[in-house]
C-alpha cells in the first residue's frame, strides 16, 4: 500500500512529465457552451484538487461575459481565443480578485497577441509548478513521516499567501494614477535623486566594481 509521501511524489513526478497545450494544438474551429465545458474539463484536470472539484461552469461562464473577462461569443460559439482567456482564469482565480484578474487581462491583452500571452502565461505557470514538484521530490528522507507533510503543507500556503500579497500590491500600485505614485514615493522621505550623494552614476560605478571583485 502507497505511503501518503509516495502518493504526493507519484504526483509530484507527474507534474515532471507535464506540459500544458500549446496555443497550435487547442481546437481551430469555434465550441458551443456544452464543448466548451467537456474541452475544459479535460485541460485543467490536472490543477484540480481531486475529481470532484469543478473549476468551470456554464454560469461562471456567463458570469465572466459579464464582468467583461472574457469577450462574448460569436452567436453562442467560442473560439480558441475563448478557450485561453477561460484557461488563464480558472488558473488565476484561486489567487486574485475579479477586479484584479479584470486589470491584469487588460494589461496582457496590450503587451501581445493571444498567442503571446497564453504561451507566456501558460510557460509561467509550468515553471512555478515544476519548481515546486522538484522541492517536493527533494524533501523526502529515510525519517519523513505524516507531520513533515503538513509542515510542508504549511510552508507551501505561508510562501503562496506571500505571493499574493505582493501580486495584489503591485496590481494596485499599476492601478493608481502617475501622480499618486509620485506623491507616495515623496511621502516615504526618501531622498530625490540630486541630493544622493554619492551621484547615481557613481554609485552605479561603486557598485559595478564590487561585484567585479567579488
Amino acid at each position: 500500500m502507497e505511503s501518503k509521501w509516495d502518493v504526493i511524489q507519484s504526483w509530484a513526478q507527474s507534474v515532471e512529465a507535464y506540459s500544458p497545450l500549446p496555443w497550435d494544438r487547442m481546437p481551430e474551429i469555434e465550441l458551443y457552451m456544452d464543448q466548451v465545458i467537456t474541452y475544459m474539463e479535460k485541460q485543467l484536470a490536472f490543477y484540480r484538487r481531486n475529481e470532484q472539484s469543478k473549476m468551470l461552469t456554464p454560469s461562471m461562464i456567463n458570469n465572466y461575459v459579464k464582468d467583461a473577462l472574457l469577450p462574448r461569443p460569436d452567436r453562442k460559439k467560442y473560439s480558441r481565443e475563448h478557450l485561453a482567456s477561460l484557461m488563464m482564469i480558472c488558473l488565476l482565480k484561486p489567487i486574485l480578485s475579479i477586479p484584479d484578474i479584470q486589470l491584469l487581462n487588460s494589461n496582457l491583452r496590450r503587451s501581445g497577441t493571444p498567442e503571446e500571452v497564453y504561451t507566456l502565461f501558460m510557460a509561467s505557470q509550468d515553471s512555478a509548478l515544476k519548481n515546486v514538484a522538484s522541492r517536493l521530490l527533494k524533501s523526502r528522507n529515510k525519517r519523513s513521516t505524516d507531520e513533515d507533510l503538513h509542515t510542508l503543507a504549511m510552508q507551501l500556503t505561508l510562501e503562496a499567501n506571500a505571493c499574493r500579497i505582493a501580486a495584489e500590491k503591485i496590481l494596485e500600485v499599476l492601478e493608481r494614477p502617475e501622480a499618486e505614485n509620485k506623491n507616495a514615493a515623496d511621502s516615504s522621505g526618501e531622498p530625490s535623486p540630486a541630493a544622493e550623494e554619492p551621484s547615481a552614476a557613481a554609485a552605479c560605478s561603486e557598485n559595478t566594481g564590487e561585484t567585479a571583485a567579488e
